[in-house]
């Protein structure tokens, strides 16, 4: 397991003359060998069954990803399957309905209005929002490119809490 990790050392700052801050950053690489270790017994049937069983009950990808990494020994489904777990769950007509990526920041831009409404003079939460809102803007023009968000799709604050539902 730490095999994987890289250790980096930046030197940050110094504090006083003769004292450095040491900041260390530590990075998860994947391992170079990509095939299927040894000791893990499920085929690649099993793994489908699996993504598919917990699709059905409404996960998404990534929580799909870390129950079979924490279950069931799976680090990474691409290289048992030969597909990634989107692919999987398109091709089996389970995929949802709008990027997740996108939904979280929709879900992130209704939180902090939510919490405007209660502090209506917090600055930062304001700033943060246009920031979140602006980034929800990006992100869907980029997947109306891409085909994935159809073109008359559009990130309406006042409609944001339906489109979570």
């Amino acid at each position: 397991m730490l095999s994987n990790i890289s250790i980096k050392f930046r030197f940050v700052r110094k504090i006083k003359p003769s004292t450095w801050v040491v900041c260390m950053l530590l990075d998860s690489a994947l391992p170079y060998k990509r095939t299927v270790p040894s000791w893990l017994k499920l085929t690649s049937e099993d793994v489908v069954d699996q993504i598919c069983k917990l699709a059905k009950k409404g996960l998404t990808p990534s929580q799909i990803g870390v129950i079979l990494r924490d279950s069931h020994g799976v680090a990474q489904t691409r290289f048992v399957t030969g597909n990634k777990i989107l692919r999987i769950m398109k091709a089996k007509g389970l995929a949802p309905s709008k990027p997740e990526d996108l939904h979280h920041l929709i879900k992130k831009a209704v939180a902090i209005r939510k919490h405007l409404e209660r502090n209506r003079k917090d600055k930062d939460s304001k700033f943060r929002l246009i920031l979140v809102e602006s980034r929800i803007h990006r992100l869907a023009r980029y997947y109306k490119t891409k085909k994935v968000l159809p073109p008359t799709w559009k990130y309406e604050s006042s409609t944001a809490a339906a489109l979570l539902a």
